[in-house]
């Protein structure tokens, strides 16, 4: 396990260097990454490479011990490559080339940018693979599965589609293109999503198009993913993910990469709202169940953020330390905090690093300093520890983008019942895993499948096998109502999962902002919003029914044995309160140990080898927390404290 940071040569007096390296051994710095966006440097001249400057910043890293990450520049090529190559800039949603200056302007598919990308990926491979201090590379920065409308792109997704549909006939009547005369007659007319009001365009189309984007972002990925291992032996491959709003599929990116890299910026500004749910263990348990293995922060919070928006709080005390234990404590093993100096020139100047710019060594550095002592002088002993849990939420990319094209109700967004849903589960002091929706079950003793809009028959035959082999399954409101192609099944929701869940939905009402309340068995009543499944029962039994408006008395929620297993069905969103309590019912009969009486905000997970576990507490809340243990010792954590039990 280590500690590192992102640190940028190229901004800096040569005279710089030496002292911050120096500094970052004293601090206690294991690892830098450099260059991801040093193109211009790298080859400030079509065809000609000046190596120099970094071979010197490599050096003297590596003269003191500090193992570097080298990124791959491909994010922001530079301007003569642009000016020279006008294809290899993307075009907008109007067709135009998008306006240059700020970054990620590049087009995957552009055949200029693919030739210079093998260029200057297998310049630096060539250059470096002999170099011991290079251990790891980062693929470009934050990757997307960007929707770009140039020629190449219109011709490659015509062919993209032609692959898979063959004639103009199944892609017209898989589509539904009958609707609005929109039936194409001929290839040519098929084009990227173009235009502002893309929310009316053809669902199953733009789950394609989707589809066919982050295909091509894996595939740019994959070229210099092999450049690099055909010229670097020993080294492992990454590249840095974020979730933003045009996500790529990360199962299929990381699908032959080495490890899994997430840029992790948690809130400064703990909510006092109940019902908010801040935490970003959920994206720390998503990171790691990508490849269901230990996992890296490549960017973590160092200061307030700002540059393209109004610059946010400052951390408060201890939350750098803090939010980078709470990494390490969710399965990273390094975690590198962005970044070393506040940049005093261009766009990101005010996105704050350990040190601010007038370089001198202030709270948030001593903070950091704290960090790197703990983890490499106290934590060492979860060094080989991984993660194993009995609980698993499931992921979908392609869940997630059919809510994005159609929405549901007002406020109803996919990531919504999983938060809800992962902190039921974290408040009961369980471990859980995030991972993708397909993969094997059977490790586990509860399954949470929220929203399982689109049902293709693999993702139905693997949530049913899971159930009738004995399996907890969890299912709720949108389940089954598509089939693989987007388009609407035939049938009573949850369509093929009818049977299993012993309930069909006989209507349903889009609550948005309005608001319900649901009675349980058990005389608790929850207050819910965003949508109402109204179940008719077949074999189900009824946990908790409506309590207001003309479906009064209908079930909500239900539970239904089926094979060996059983499965629950949540027809509507509650408050967070109710996960938390019903997760304690579904989870009550398994192995899975609950912490008793945890108070709010402070985490737990466990990292363990084969001989021994450790639980790890974090307290990410204001507030100091007692926690009391089985042996009955009592914990009492600061605010953003870390704390191990062995």
């Amino acid at each position: 396990m280590k500690v590192g940071v992102v640190y940028y040569p190229e901004h800096w007096n040569r005279e710089l260097w030496e002292k911050d390296a120096d500094l970052m051994v004293e601090t206690g710095v294991k690892v830098v990454r450099l260059a991801e966006f040093a193109w211009s440097r790298l080859e400030p001249v079509e065809g000609q490479y000046e190596f120099a400057w970094l071979d010197e910043a490599v050096e003297i890293f590596a003269k003191r011990d500090i193992e570097v990450i080298l990124g791959t520049p491909t994010n922001c090529p530079p301007l003569w490559l642009y000016e020279k190559y006008p294809d290899a800039i993307q075009c907008d949603e109007h067709g135009n080339r998008v306006s240059i200056g700020v970054r990620g302007h590049r087009c995957y598919n552009s055949p200029s940018l693919i030739k210079k990308t093998i260029q200057i990926v297998t310049e630096m491979a060539k250059h470096y693979k002999d170099n011991k201090a290079v251990v790891s590379w980062q693929i470009d920065n934050e990757l997307e599965a960007y929707h770009c409308t140039c020629p190449v792109c219109t011709d490659k997704f015509r062919e993209w589609l032609k692959k898979k549909y063959t004639t103009l006939e199944k892609l017209n009547h898989t589509y539904g293109n009958v609707m609005w005369s929109g039936e194409y007659s001929s290839w040519s007319q098929i084009t990227p999503p173009l235009g502002e009001r893309q929310s009316w365009l053809n669902p199953a189309y733009l789950q394609d198009h989707y589809r066919y984007a982050s295909e091509s972002m894996v595939e740019f990925v994959k070229l210099q993913a092999d450049i690099i291992r055909k010229y670097c032996n020993d080294v492992t491959i990454t590249t840095n993910m974020y979730l933003g709003n045009m996500t790529p599929d990360f199962y299929k990116t990381f699908k032959e990469l080495s490890y899994a890299s997430y840029d992790n910026y948690p809130v400064v500004v703990i909510p006092k709202d109940h019902e908010e749910i801040y935490s970003h263990a959920f994206h720390l348990d998503l990171t790691r169940g990508i490849k269901r293995q230990n996992f890296c922060i490549m960017e973590q919070l160092s200061g307030a953020l700002g540059c393209w928006m109004p610059i946010g709080r400052t951390p408060r005390p201890n939350m750098i330390k803090g939010y980078s234990l709470q990494a390490f404590a969710r399965g990273a093993d390094l975690v590198l905090n962005f970044r070393w100096r506040s940049a005093t020139k261009g766009a990101e100047m005010f996105w704050h690093g350990i040190l601010d710019h007038n370089n001198k060594l202030g709270r948030r550095y001593e903070e950091f300093r704290s960090l790197c002592h703990t983890v490499h002088e106290e934590l060492q002993m979860l060094e080989g520890t991984t993660i194993r849990n009995k609980v698993a939420l499931l992921f979908s990319h392609e869940q997630d983008n059919a809510f994005k094209f159609q929405q549901q109700s007002e406020g109803f967004h996919y990531y919504n019942q999983l938060k809800l849903f992962h902190d039921g589960v974290m408040r009961l002091g369980v471990g859980i895993d995030i991972i993708n929706i397909t993969e094997d079950l059977a490790q586990y003793e509860v399954v949470i499948a929220p929203t399982v809009y689109i049902a293709s028959p693999e993702i139905v035959d693997n949530l049913t096998k899971y159930v009738q082999n004995g399996g907890k399954l969890i299912l709720t409101n949108r389940s089954g109502v598509k089939d693989e192609s987007n388009a609407c099944i035939m049938d009573y929701l949850p369509g093929p999962f009818s049977s299993s869940v012993g309930a069909v939905v006989e209507e349903y009402d889009a609550l948005g902002n309005d608001t319900n309340r649901i009675c349980m068995e058990n005389g608790k009543t929850y207050r819910c919003n965003q949508w109402a499944d109204i179940l008719q029962l077949e074999t189900a039994q009824s946990l908790g029914t409506y309590m207001e408006d003309f479906y009064e008395g209908k079930s909500a929620i239900t539970k239904n044995r089926y094979g060996a297993g059983e499965v629950y069905y949540v027809g509507t969103v509650l408050e967070r309160d109710f996960y938390k309590d019903f997760m304690s019912d579904v989870i009550e009969g398994t192995s899975v140990e609950t912490v008793k009486n945890l108070p709010d905000g402070v985490e737990v997970s466990v990292r363990e080898n084969d001989t021994q576990k450790y639980r790890l507490l974090f307290n990410n809340t204001n507030d100091v927390q007692e926690v009391r243990m089985e042996d009955c010792e009592t914990i009492v954590l600061q605010p953003f404290e870390f704390y191990v039990v062995r």
